[in-house]
């Protein structure tokens, strides 16, 4: 558990810096909420690590353990990253820190995918919900350190520039701490490195090239009509764009026979019901993700709190509120077998997790009050930490441990849609009906998962029952 704390620290600290973090010094330095909401989008390697997935599944650097290799490079790169970072201003070098932002989002997403594989290989059935307490504590940690620990040593001390530094100090030690993590028992698949790479070339130069060629050259009628819409029809227009890319590169990865990628993928949609599965991962969370895309400049301009109070409180208080919930979500998935306390887990702690957003709805509605802030973020972070804990949880149940980087990279990307799509959305709505409506929507935003998770109860069940069946043959093989 110590090993999972470790790298789920490491894990956590880079995502508040290219979401939450930079959010908030994007809006100290006067952007407006429309290029902040779009700059969630720098997220997006989130979304798309599935696709790189099976190469870090299949290859390992050479010298070192299997996972360890990517676990030691990652961090360091992070380090690097940060570290380049520090010497940008948002107003003068705003696509610049957008670009560097991009690729700390894909080598922080890298890093998940290891993390994810090692810890599906190191927890059995039984073990998984205490797993999961503990990651998710050990990452909501890391996110104090970088979200509300950031903001307040940014305002109060370092500055923007000098926390960036110090951040890249802190992934260099990380970076020495993971080489003593112990290693795991696991094999890559035997399969030609040479048809590996000739899959994700093609299938990454076919996504790029339909991408390409659709904003290029997309008739001048739709660009004059979103032109004098709205925001939204922008977005929708390239929502589908994505889909055709998205589409285009699996039509190649299968053509060309990457079977890294296409294995795994196999391998998941032949079971029941998998698509309301997928929908299932996608929709859980994203009345969060849509509470959580504004909230730090909700607090600084629609509230008018100082950076180093939102880091007190929203950051501190609110992490620290969700470290409670991940650990009282993994004691109540751990005093029961699995089977019986997922599905129960994941209604009950979805029910909470969209009704606590109804605290920010409050704070909108009322005048300014310190005490209603701590209040409802105490409320709202400690509802999702339960919902996390569980939701982590049954993304480990649905992997297939013979795929475990893929698939739970491709989960967790899915995951990972609502947090990065819905900031673009999330911005145009605030601007154009206030913060009250947005709020309220974002209750709306969590129905659908939860009419998912009720459709899918017994499919939940005997996954789970499975999950624990397979690991006693596992212990009963070993003896």
């Amino acid at each position: 558990m110590v090993v999972l704390a470790l790298l789920g620290f490491s894990s956590g600290l880079p995502l508040a810096l290219s979401g939450a973090t930079l959010q908030a010094w994007l809006t100290v330095e006067g952007l407006d909420l429309k290029t902040i909401g779009f700059f969630a989008l720098v997220g997006l390697p989130y979304t798309f690590k599935f696709a790189w997935a099976p190469l870090l599944d299949r290859f390992d650097l050479p010298g070192l353990p299997r996972r360890k290799g990517w676990m030691l490079l990652c961090p360091a790169l992070i380090g690097l990253l940060c570290l380049a970072i520090s010497g940008l201003e948002p107003a003068k070098d705003l696509y610049l820190l957008g670009a560097l932002a991009v690729c700390l989002a894909f080598v922080s997403a890298s890093n998940d995918v290891v993390f994810d594989a090692y810890r599906n290989e190191l927890l059995a059935a039984e073990e998984r919900g205490a797993g999961a307490a503990v990651s998710v504590f050990a990452y909501r940690v890391a996110m104090l350190v970088s979200g509300g620990l950031a903001l307040m040593l940014a305002d109060l001390w370092f500055g923007w520039q000098g926390l960036f530094r110090a951040l890249a100090m802190v992934f260099g030690l990380i970076a020495v701490a993971v080489f003593w993590v112990p290693a795991v028992e696991s094999s890559p698949a035997k399969t030609s490195a040479w048809v590996e790479w000739r899959g994700f070339v093609a299938m990454l130069g076919s996504g790029l090239l339909v991408y390409f060629i659709g904003s290029q050259f997309a008739p001048q009628a739709i660009d004059e009509w979103s032109a004098r819409a709205n925001q939204f029809v922008k977005l929708g227009f390239e929502s589908l764009l994505m889909l055709a890319a998205f589409s285009a590169a699996l039509w190649a990865a299968r053509q060309v026979r990457f079977p890294s990628l296409m294995a795994p993928w196999d391998a998941f949609f032949s079971q029941k019901q998998a698509i309301a599965l997928l929908g299932l991962v996608v929709f859980y969370k994203l009345g969060d993700a849509f509470a959580g895309a504004l909230s730090t400049a909700f607090l600084l301009r629609g509230l008018g709190f100082s950076a180093a109070e939102v880091g007190a409180v929203n950051k501190a208080l609110g992490l620290a509120a969700t470290i409670v919930g991940a650990l009282l979500g993994g004691w109540y998935l751990a005093r029961r077998p699995l089977a019986q306390s997922l599905w129960p887990a994941l209604w009950w702690f979805g029910i909470a997790q969209a009704l606590s957003n109804l605290g920010y709805w409050m704070l909108s509605v009322q005048e300014k009050s310190f005490v209603w802030m701590a209040s409802a973020i105490t409320i709202e972070n400690l509802c999702g930490g339960m919902g996390t804990a569980a939701f982590v949880a049954l993304l480990m149940t649905l992997t297939d441990r013979r795929f475990t980087a893929a698939q739970f990279a491709l989960l967790s990307a899915l995951a990972a849609v609502g947090r990065v799509y819905v900031g673009p959305s999330a911005g145009v709505l605030a601007e154009q009906f206030g913060w009250p409506t947005f709020f309220a929507l974002t209750l709306v935003a969590a129905l659908p998962g939860l009419g998912l998770l009720l459709h899918l109860r017994e499919r939940i069940e005997t996954l789970a029952a499975s999950a624990a069946c397979h690991n006693q043959r596992r212990a009963e093989d070993a003896v």
